[in-house]
């Protein structure tokens, strides 16, 4: 925590944070001055921030938005209360979306944000400030790659890529929305263990299988016909369940974790009335973005979605943007920057 002098926060106070003061290094504690906030904009003492390939991939300089000014702070979610907004009352609880990386500004990765506030999202109560922002746009995402397969109760669904956030509550939201039979593929033992206690009813192991094998593997864990596969793998898995895809089954990719192309078979597309749709969250209106997250923490709220996180504070930033850049974590990353100067 911060030894500095104790003093009223707002616009124009120095706060601690995660700073990147060179592209391709990790980010490490310092402090920065906060900007003033201006019409639409509110001040929030923030709680909770995750950090996401996003920010790792801005502060690299190599993004297609070109490399961001230094210093900057990342992080493009998090979650905090309400200081002082333009129509957001003192102390109310929000998760909240920023630029950082992209556009000038700073991120979440901080003791104190200023952002937009049509870019927060009001939290219900019953959900811890980190497991929010565990959840965060993952869980958006998974959501409406539901809604846009147009998942009907009873329909068979297989989740691939299970062990990440988006399969994570891909599995546990196809439950509360009654799907018939959950598929889970993962390729952790731990991904298959959270799969099984959180609503899946069967788990596909994805390690050490061409796509033949894995076109067996889902044919053996599947009951019947597969409706609907929620795949943010792609690559070769995605190849294997567009095979035992059934008749008007419907696969919604919105991730490329397991390679960047996937293949189908044109006459099994048609005479099966198969349907493959591309999804974004790119692609939503902040009404939207904001409906799926609710949605997504009354679920949470009620015990019914829940996702892997560890927490870090702001001492231990480089260390952990070092591990989340390692890949080899399955549990998210939330920083808890520690409460801000009153």
């Amino acid at each position: 925590m911060s030894t500095r002098p104790r003093h009223v926060l707002d616009g124009g106070t120095f706060v601690t944070g995660a700073l990147v003061t060179e592209h391709g290094q990790p980010a490490h504690r310092g402090e920065h001055k906060l900007s003033q906030p201006g019409r639409g904009q509110c001040l929030i003492r923030v709680t909770a921030a995750h950090i996401v390939p996003l920010d790792l991939l801005c502060a690299s300089g190599t993004s297609y938005f070109g490399p961001p000014g230094l210093p900057y702070v990342p992080g493009v979610q998090g979650v905090g209360e309400v200081v002082r907004g333009d129509t957001l009352s003192p102390g109310t609880r929000v998760w909240f979306n920023t630029d950082a990386g992209m556009r000038p500004g700073d991120g979440s990765l901080a003791e104190a944000a200023v952002v937009e506030e049509s870019e927060t999202v009001r939290l219900p109560v019953g959900v811890e400030d980190a497991a929010v922002a565990a959840l965060g746009l993952s869980a958006v995402a998974a959501w409406h790659a539901l809604s846009r397969a147009e998942l009907r109760a009873g329909e068979q669904v297989l989740v691939t890529g299970a062990s990440g956030v988006v399969g994570q509550v891909a599995v546990q939201v196809a439950a509360a929305l009654g799907a018939g039979r959950i598929v889970a593929a993962t390729r952790s033992a731990e991904g298959r263990d959270r799969a099984l206690r959180t609503g899946a009813d069967a788990v596909v192991d994805l390690a050490g299988a061409d796509v033949d094998g894995l076109e067996a593997r889902i044919s053996e864990a599947v009951d019947g016909r597969l409706d609907v596969v929620i795949d943010p793998v792609c690559g070769d898995c995605a190849t294997a369940a567009l095979r035992v895809l059934g008749d008007g089954g419907r696969l919604v990719n919105l991730g490329s974790a397991g390679g960047p192309t996937a293949a189908f078979d044109s006459a099994s597309l048609r005479s099966r009335s198969q349907t493959i749709v591309g999804y974004t969250n790119a692609s939503l209106t902040l009404a939207q973005r904001a409906e799926a997250l609710s949605g997504v923490l009354r679920l949470a709220a009620d015990g019914r979605c829940e996702v892997d996180y560890q927490t870090v504070d702001l001492d231990a930033i480089s260390d952990a943007w070092q591990h989340v850049a390692s890949a080899s974590h399955t549990a998210r990353t939330v920083v808890l920057p520690g409460r801000a100067p009153e």
